[in-house]
Order: structure tokens, then C-alpha cells, then sequence
């Protein structure tokens, strides 16, 4: 059964071509592979490997040239330099001592690399180990490559040498050669030993790429997998990271914190509609009442307008709520980033302690203001005003008769300090976050006047500036805006 009639028979995998496409076995194959392959082999990681890998390869075999080449030449190089000595050597001896020394030479080479040839003017040879001479020889005392007849005691052989010619004084023809398959033999061990490296060097850099793509695609696969949840609804959900310079989980870090800011931001989301709800509930049923039983039970028109009086106050509330949480959300997308200038604090806590030196005083409390500096920061004015005067005005709210009210401003380690501290009941240690939320009123202060967005709109003008808000523990109530110290924008 031929591979087309198998492949066509298999039904699991969609096998359809492109328009244009013809149904051959080389494309039903090319397409069967693919569906094979494992995902994280189609990866770039990996693709980028092996052309790593081959860029590698080609260098390596460049290398391994240069090696083999670069080895070659200098063992020439070197085996020209002896022949050249042993040549000095042999031309400086009279003729019967350098007949001694020929034969001394060929007897002390068991490994049958040295060639040696004396010939007379008329080409007979004399001593040595060479045939004859070489035919087109270089009498000029440079080293050549010829291929020459060896005789020895193990009989006659042609050997390719590197060999001088010289004329000696006598007229006599000497030549000394080496073989030069010793040289090639040696340059093959080293580019062999080279070569050899070659497959393991390439096979760990396409081993590291696949590791590599499998983890990326691992970190990838989870990654999704978590995003997934996070989509279905799982707030709580995060990526996962290293604690390690990785770009990857610093970005999830990053990702992480974005997505803490959303679930915070949600929730919060979701608890106004109930708590506009309830707040508003509460104010507009007082009006329905009045309105009701003004209606039914108002016998003169100075009742009717007393009933009026009272529901419009109950109407002003609910706007007061409206406006106030318009505010915030005014303040909390930044849009109020573009009047940033120079604010100088100093002035700014005074306009405030004037602003409610009138009101302390008709409460019977002591408001003291402490700006012994001019220090300024980079905000809005505006916002900043209002933060000050929030505090200040809980602070003359919740103090009762005959009590003490500070606005003090100074420096701290490298910060600028507004401190607002008063004698009133305070804010219990348990009660310090909760206080920051929208429409939050403690049970201590129910009875007075108030929305409970006063400290959240606080936190969100603290936040927008980049600053610190703080409440201290202590008696009474002390809470902070810590403005760190930065240049001023021109």
C-alpha cells in the first residue's frame, strides 16, 4: 500500500489544501509533519536557535580551516627550518667526515622520516637514501616540495618530502628532505580533534534552544491559563514571577501591581452604587416625609414653609453627596494634573487656620497655626487648599468645647510636614484604614453632620500628588501629609 493511500485514509486530521493547492502526497505529508511537530518546535525562540546554531556551524567550520591550514603551515614551517640546519651542518664538514655524518644521521632514524642524498656532478649518487635527484629540483638552497625514491633496508618506496638542494664546493649535489606525511598526518589529527568538537558544540546549541522554547512556552501556557481565570472573574488571580531580575517577572510584577490597582478599583466600584444608595436613601425618604406630611398636617402657611425649609435641606444633602462623589472622581482619573505649579505651604496653612479661626472660636476651641518656615512643593493649590481644609474642619467638627486645634507645618527626614492635631475622641487603631472609604462614618459620630467622603477625598488628592497621608496613633486625633522634597518644574 503506497504512503498516498494511507495518508488519504486516515480521517482524524483535516488535511485541506489552499486554493490553488494540489491534493499530491509531498503536500499531504509536508502537512501531516507539521500537524506532528510539537507545538513549542514552530516557537521563534527556536527558530532563532537553529539559525544561531547553523550561523555557528559555518563559523566553526571556518575555524576548524584556519586551524588545520594555520597548523600545517607552521609544522612546515618548522621541518624547513631543521632540514635548513641539518643542511648548514652537513655543507661545513670535509667530505669524509660528512659521509660519516650521512650515514650516522640515516641510522639514528627508526621511524624513517629523514631523507638524505649526496650525488657526484655527474648524477651518480654517493651516500644517503635518495634514488636519485628529483626531477625538476631547485638547486638554490630553498626549501620545495618534490617526490622522491627512498631505498633502505625495507626496500624502494616513493615518498612526497620537503627537501633543500645545495652545490657544495667540490661540485658535489646535496640534498636533505623530511617526509611530509608526517606533517599532513598531524594537521589531520588537529582538524579531526576540531572537527570532532563540531556536532556536540552545534547539538548543545539547538539542545539549549528547544530547553529554552519549552520553558518560554511553559511560562507562556501558565500565563495565559492564569489571564484566562482573571477574565472569567477571578480577581484574586496573579501572574506568577521570580524574585530575580528576569525582564519576564518584572513585567509580571508590574502586570501583578496594575492588576491589585483594577481589583481595588472595582471593588470599589462596586460598593458605591450600594453606598450612594443607602446615603441617599436616607435624606430623600426625610423629604418624601416632610413633603407628605406637610401636605396632610400643615394648617398655615408659616408650617408649610417651615416643612419646605427642612425638605430643601434634605434635597441640598443628597446634591451634596452627588457633588462630592463627582469631585472624587474628578480627582482620582488626574484630571487636574495640568494646574501643577509652585505651592507655597506656608501661605497655604495660614489662608487655612484663618479660614476656621472664626468657627473655633464660636465652638470654644483654641485653634493654634505653626508655620515657623517657607517651604513649598509642586501641586495644585486648589486641591491642596481643600485637603488642609478637610482635616481642619474634622478636626474643629469632632472637638469638643474648651479643646485644642494645631496646624503645624515642618521637616522630617527629608520631608515636608502638615500636621493637623486636635483633643478630640480620635480614630481607634482598628478603625485607621476603614475610615479612608467612601461613605465610612464610626459609630461614635453618627449623631453630627457629615457624608463620610471627607478623609477618602483626602487620600485621593494625597495620592494624585504623590504624596504620604498618615494617621498617627496618639491622643486625639494627629493625621499627616508627608510632601517629599523634589524640584520645582519651571
Amino acid at each position: 500500500m503506497s504512503a498516498k493511500s494511507c495518508l488519504l485514509r486516515s480521517k482524524p486530521h483535516d488535511f485541506s489544501t489552499s486554493p490553488g493547492e494540489e491534493w499530491s502526497a509531498s503536500a499531504i505529508v509536508r502537512r501531516y509533519a507539521q500537524m506532528q511537530l510539537p507545538e513549542f518546535t514552530r516557537s521563534t525562540t527556536l527558530r532563532w536557535t537553529v539559525l544561531v546554531a547553523g550561523v555557528f556551524a559555518a563559523f566553526t567550520v571556518a575555524l576548524l580551516g584556519f586551524v588545520y591550514l594555520k597548523t600545517k603551515h607552521d609544522l612546515s614551517v618548522r621541518s624547513d627550518g631543521v632540514i635548513g640546519l641539518q643542511m648548514g651542518i652537513f655543507a661545513g664538514l670535509s667530505p669524509r667526515q660528512r659521509l660519516d655524518s650521512i650515514n650516522e644521521s640515516l641510522r639514528q632514524d627508526p621511524a624513517r622520516i629523514r631523507l638524505v642524498g649526496l650525488f657526484g656532478s655527474d648524477g651518480d649518487r654517493i651516500a644517503g637514501n635518495v634514488e636519485s635527484e628529483p626531477p625538476s629540483l631547485k638547486i638554490d638552497g630553498t626549501a620545495q616540495n618534490a617526490v622522491v625514491g627512498r631505498i633502505d633496508g625495507s626496500g624502494r618506496e616513493q615518498q612526497a618530502v620537503r627537501l633543500i638542494a645545495r652545490r657544495l664546493p667540490d661540485g658535489n649535489l646535496l640534498v636533505i628532505g623530511r617526509n611530509a606525511d608526517e606533517i599532513e598526518e598531524i594537521a589531520r589529527v588537529v582538524g579531526s580533534a576540531l572537527a570532532l568538537g563540531l556536532f556536540p558544540a552545534v547539538l548543545l546549541c539547538v539542545a539549549v534552544g528547544v530547553m529554552l522554547s519549552a520553558r518560554a512556552r511553559k511560562r507562556i501556557m501558565e500565563v495565559n491559563e492564569r489571564v484566562q481565570r482573571i477574565v472569567a472573574g477571578n480577581l484574586r488571580e496573579r501572574l506568577p514571577h521570580d524574585d530575580t531580575d528576569d525582564p519576564f517577572s518584572k513585567l509580571a510584577v508590574i502586570v501583578n501591581g496594575m492588576l491589585d490597582e483594577m481589583e481595588t478599583l472595582i471593588h470599589s466600584l462596586a460598593g458605591v452604587g450600594h453606598d450612594i444608595a443607602h446615603d441617599l436613601r436616607t435624606p430623600l425618604t426625610r423629604a418624601r416625609l416632610m413633603l407628605e406630611r406637610g401636605r396632610t398636617g400643615a394648617g398655615t402657611m408659616q408650617q408649610l414653609q417651615v416643612v419646605a425649609d427642612k425638605t430643601i435641606d434634605a434635597l441640598d444633602q443628597s446634591l451634596s453627596i452627588i457633588t462630592a462623589i463627582l469631585r472624587l472622581a474628578e480627582i482620582e482619573k488626574s484630571q487636574r494634573s495640568a494646574a501643577f505649579g509652585k505651592v507655597a505651604l506656608s501661605d497655604l496653612v495660614r489662608e487655612v487656620g484663618d479660614m476656621y479661626e472664626p468657627i473655633a472660636e464660636d465652638k470654644g476651641i483654641n485653634l493654634v497655626v505653626q508655620s515657623p518656615r517657607e517651604v513649598s512643593v509642586y501641586g495644585d493649590r486648589d486641591l491642596l487648599i481643600e485637603a488642609v481644609a478637610n482635616l481642619v474642619d474634622n478636626a474643629v467638627k469632632y472637638t469638643p468645647a474648651g479643646g485644642r486645634v494645631e496646624i503645624e507645618l515642618g521637616c522630617c527626614n527629608g520631608e515636608i510636614i502638615v500636621r493637623v492635631k486636635d483633643t478630640g475622641s480620635g480614630i481607634s487603631e482598628h478603625e485607621r484604614d476603614a475610615v479612608l472609604r467612601r461613605f465610612y462614618r464610626s459609630d461614635k459620630i453618627r449623631h453630627t453632620s457629615g457624608l463620610g467622603l471627607g478623609l477618602n477625598l483626602v487620600a485621593a488628592i494625597v495620592k494624585l500628588h504623590g504624596f504620604r497621608f498618615t494617621i498617627r496613633p496618639g491622643a486625639g486625633c494627629v493625621v499627616e501629609i508627608a510632601c517629599p522634597y523634589a524640584p520645582v518644574p519651571m
